[in-house]
This record gives C-alpha cells, sequence and structure tokens, in this order.
C-alpha cells in the first residue's frame, strides 16, 4: 500500500502539491516511485520558467524508463531541489521528503485530489 500524507493533494498523474501562501511546493507520489523503480537522474526546468498547468514539468529517468512530470499548478519556477541533482535516488527513499520544484502561483489551484480521492484513483 502507497504511503498518502493526509497533509498533502495530489494529481490524477500522481504528482503531490503542498502550498504554502501562494508557493506550491510539488513532489511526485510514494505511488509513483514505485512504478519507476530506481530513479537515476531528474531533468529540472530553470528557474523563472513559466509553466501552465498540465504542461510538461521535469523528467524523471529510471532504470526502466523516462516519465514526465506534469505541472498541478499555473506558475513560474522558483526554486529546484538542488540535492536531487546528485542523488535523485532520495526519491526512491522518500518522495514526501524529497520534493523537486518550488513554484510561485497566481491563484492557488482548485481541483486537486484530496488524499482519500488520490487513495481511491491507486485502487487503495
Amino acid at each position: 500500500m502507497s504511503n498518502v500524507p493526509e497533509n498533502l493533494k495530489y494529481t490524477k498523474t500522481h504528482e503531490w502539491v503542498s502550498m504554502n501562501g501562494n508557493v506550491a511546493t510539488v513532489g511526485i507520489t510514494d505511488y509513483a516511485q514505485h512504478q519507476l523503480t530506481d530513479i537515476v537522474f531528474v531533468d529540472f526546468p530553470k528557474v523563472g520558467e513559466t509553466k501552465k498547468k498540465g504542461s510538461v514539468l521535469l523528467t524523471v529517468e529510471s532504470v526502466k524508463s523516462a516519465e514526465d512530470v506534469f505541472s498541478p499548478v499555473d506558475g513560474e519556477v522558483s526554486e529546484t531541489n538542488k540535492k536531487l541533482v546528485d542523488s535523485p535516488e532520495l526519491l526512491n527513499k522518500d518522495s514526501y521528503a524529497n520534493w523537486m520544484v518550488k513554484m510561485k502561483v497566481s491563484a492557488p489551484p482548485s481541483d486537486l485530489l484530496s488524499p482519500a480521492d488520490y487513495r481511491k484513483h491507486i485502487g487503495e
């Protein structure tokens, strides 16, 4: 069974979001990192890039495949998690402790999944 923290919101494409004022912290869910298996590289966007909700935010590469991570919000990339450049495997250890991108958003997202809805979405 996947770890689905109660204090986060989720997307159907397996991203998690934590809002703090107008800053969205984004990562991949425990379910996603299990599907990817051993993560070996994260291709981050540039700080200052603007992303539309649903567009490709970044790419995660594992020994098995490369998968896109989609932006759960409209916003500007304000920070990337530098630890993951040298240690992408941290996502496999704890995908919630290791956020990927912080974004400045103009409006809080309204259509994210609750933890209960996300659990239903992944069949748990």
